[in-house]
């Protein structure tokens, strides 16, 4: 099978490897859609793992073969299938922190090599202890395309249940891209005003379309006093800080009320470090937490408003690339043009 292999300093090819074989308990999945999350991309971009390696965990596809022991999956079934589910019985667990879970931090799907989700690849091996509890069905009617973003909205939900936005109060949601308009779809279900900013004219206009009230280019617009205009001197009641940069965290800060809540959900590398105003937390009494990766309690969840289209995930993807693409879907996904947004790979296709 074709897959796009990581071999090192931030190299990746599209090389012939052998298909997966599954055991007892296993699946075998053809993969037919596959988002590009900037978490790969940093993995590549930085290489934080040693090569070589298959990533894509945004995976969608159909079942190929089913290992013994298998129940309640057959081959043609449509899936989604996540790459991490919890024990859901040590210490972490215990405390609904899943991600933190030792088993939560093993990859349980591969294309080959050390497992890293394996979705840049025509097929992957889902491995026993996922197909149980990491394994949804795709309803007919929805395409692979619109199935793969139940990852990522778990993701984006698991954090919006978090911070808990409620009816009145005013959010900004710093970073229109894939995540910060996910974060926005979510959001404006609550009730709460939400404000967006970004540098990419299309972002914000898709952002207003998806419910943000306002929606301001960072570099022309005084966040921090439109925000306190719009409260009363105040300042916005809950910031989601959807991209990684310190000019980011930075606005969170100024645009916050103190006793607010701030998110950060883009600092996923060790190699990312922020700097805040030790008063501004302490004596401002500013709540500054993070959230990362999906929640199993909200798997079932994530998956309905997907599949039903109660968010319209699908208007996010501005590209679909086959695997001879690749690496022109990564640089559209580091470097994003005015009309680049969510980058899906269809590992079936193949234009060369």
């Amino acid at each position: 099978m074709r897959a796009a292999v990581y071999r090192g300093n931030g190299s990746v090819r599209v090389e012939e490897i052998p298909t997966p074989r599954i055991g007892p308990g296993e699946m075998l999945v053809r993969v037919e859609s596959c988002g590009i999350c900037p978490t790969d991309l940093k993995k590549i971009g930085h290489n934080l793992l040693d090569p070589p390696r298959v990533y894509g965990h945004e995976t969608a596809g159909v079942v190929a073969a089913v290992g013994e022991q298998v129940r309640g999956y057959f081959p043609g079934d449509r899936v989604v299938v996540f790459h991490h589910v919890p024990c859901l019985g040590c210490f972490y667990c215990e405390r609904k922190l899943y991600a933190q879970c030792e088993i939560y931090k093993r990859v349980g799907i591969t294309a080959g090599f050390e497992p890293a989700g394996g979705g840049f690849a025509q097929y992957v091996r889902v491995m026993d202890w996922i197909v149980p509890r990491g394994v949804e069905k795709i309803p007919e009617g929805v395409s692979f395309d619109r199935a793969s973003f139940v990852e990522p909205i778990n993701t984006c939900h698991k954090a919006a249940e978090q911070a808990d936005p409620q009816p009145g109060e005013t959010v900004a949601i710093l970073g229109q891209g894939p995540i910060g308009l996910m974060f926005t779809m979510l959001a404006r279900r609550s009730g709460a005003r939400i404000v967006a900013t970004d540098m990419i004219g299309k972002r914000r206009e898709l952002a207003l379309r998806l419910g943000a009230e306002f929606a301001w280019d960072p570099r022309e617009t005084d966040v921090a006093g439109q925000v306190k205009r719009l409260t009363g001197g105040r300042g916005a009641d809950l910031v989601i800080v959807a991209a990684s940069a310190q000019a980011a965290v930075d606005q969170a800060m100024a645009c916050s009320r103190p006793g607010s809540r701030i998110l950060l959900f883009a600092q996923t590398s060790d190699t990312e470090r922020v700097e805040v105003s030790g008063a501004a937390v302490c004596k401002d009494e500013r709540r500054l937490f993070g959230c990362y990766s999906a929640s199993v309690d909200l798997q079932a969840e994530s998956a309905r408003l997907v599949f039903s289209g109660e968010l319209p995930v699908e208007d996010l993807i501005s590209h679909r690339v086959g695997l001879d693409e690749i690496g022109k879907g990564f640089e559209l996904a580091l470097h994003p043009d005015a009309e680049s947004l969510k980058i899906v790979v269809q590992p079936q296709r193949w234009s060369q």
